[in-house]
């Protein structure tokens, strides 16, 4: 097996763009398998794996260079406009400072009859440009909130109104990341959120965004990376693998373990038959299983394997992580059940316009950077 695996690393080192970078279909499945065998051989217990799990969090922090980033606390400055009442739950057009001069452009739902404290969800979503404005984001959204959480749904960089910058920037990953972790920490100064009942969730790209946050920020304690999540497949764009998150001269690694830094929050992962999720029963599963056994917390993690479905964040996918959220995040999933599943038909489909922050007549503040360059410069990273 040795020589196997030697012949694998030779072979996909001549094949990388960059000799750190792990990119797209980076091994074949009969590799990645391979892989994973390796890994597991490189601890045995509680110990031994919180120190590949040290490794492989600093060699994400460092690969996208997120010590790099301003020391910024508060200063959101959050704008917050056109509040809708819905039924059972509000809907609201939002953006707050990422750092002075970069804005996070969403929507917040929120339940129509808040709790003193509620639980909040951060919603990422994949590659699609006007991806947070389409009916399926703004079906789950509605719905967690109807169940009793803040949801935050946000803009891929370079995509709908995040267009300060293009999307396949070379800090794409890292721009994202800091994103999701200003959310976060917006989400937590609200004084009607409750910090210990925070979860994230998004398909493809979001989850991406879902398991790489979880995987270095410990206040994430819900994690739901949707058909994403793969032995072989590292992501097919800059803003998943453009940078060296998965291997440096010390290591390698995948993002497998990457959401096995989860445990032992409670994890579920959603997966497909047509897509680099087809193997998630067999392969991803039981490796994250072995992980979560080791704090006894294997309870705690799930799969829900879908093998007649394609790469989406569909209705039967939605379900299966309302019902995890509900139980883990204390939701209120009553509010939406019905006999045969989760109702969502009280959702109202908004027009795309009518999600957005910035309008004509609202437009996005003169001091706002504009352009890769800028940003870069701004932030000193190249």
């Amino acid at each position: 097996m040795g020589k196997i695996l030697i012949f694998i690393l030779m072979t996909t080192a001549l094949n990388a763009q960059n000799g750190m970078l792990c990119q797209g279909a980076y091994w074949t499945e009969d590799e990645a398998n391979l892989m994973m065998k390796d890994f597991a051989s490189q601890w045995s217990d509680l110990q031994s794996w919180e120190s590949r799990a040290a490794v492989i969090k600093s060699g994400i922090i460092n690969g996208m260079q997120l010590d790099k980033m301003p020391s910024i606390t508060g200063n959101f400055n959050p704008i917050i406009r056109n509040k809708r009442i819905m039924d059972g739950y509000t809907v609201s057009n939002v953006a707050i400072e990422s750092f002075p001069g970069f804005y996070i452009t969403g929507n917040i739902y929120a339940p129509a009859d808040p709790d003193k404290t509620n639980a909040a969800i951060l919603s990422p979503h994949g590659h699609l440009a006007d991806k947070r404005l389409k009916e399926d984001v703004q079906t789950r959204c509605a719905v967690l909130a109807r169940m009793g959480a803040i949801v935050f749904a946000y803009d891929m960089v370079g995509y709908a109104e995040s267009t300060q910058v293009n999307h396949k920037m070379p800090i794409a990953l890292l721009l994202q990341t800091w994103n999701s972790k200003r959310v976060l920490e917006y989400l937590l100064s609200r004084p009607d959120v409750d910090p210990d009942r925070i979860g994230m969730t998004g398909g493809s790209g979001g989850g991406t965004q879902t398991f790489i946050l979880t995987a270095i920020d410990d206040r994430i304690k819900v994690s739901v990376p949707a058909v994403q999540v793969s032995a072989h497949f590292f992501g097919g764009c800059v803003c998943e693998s453009g940078m060296p998150i998965h291997k440096d001269k010390t290591h390698q690694t995948n993002n497998v373990e990457i959401a096995a830094l989860c445990a032992p929050r409670p994890l579920l992962l959603i997966s497909d038959g047509s897509d680099w999720t087809r193997n998630t029963p067999r392969v991803e599963y039981p490796y994250i299983q072995k992980v979560y056994a080791l704090y006894n917390a294997e309870h705690k993690v799930e799969n829900v394997h879908l093998p007649m479905e394609k790469h989406d964040y569909g209705y039967s996918k939605r379900a299966a992580a309302y019902t995890f959220f509900a139980y883990h995040l204390k939701l209120k999933l009553h509010n939406v059940t019905i006999t045969n599943g989760v109702h969502e038909d009280f959702v109202t489909v908004l027009p795309q316009d009518d999600l957005k922050v910035f309008t004509q007549d609202n437009p996005r503040p003169v001091t706002a950077l504009q352009g890769d360059e800028a940003v870069m410069a701004y932030l000193g990273i190249d």
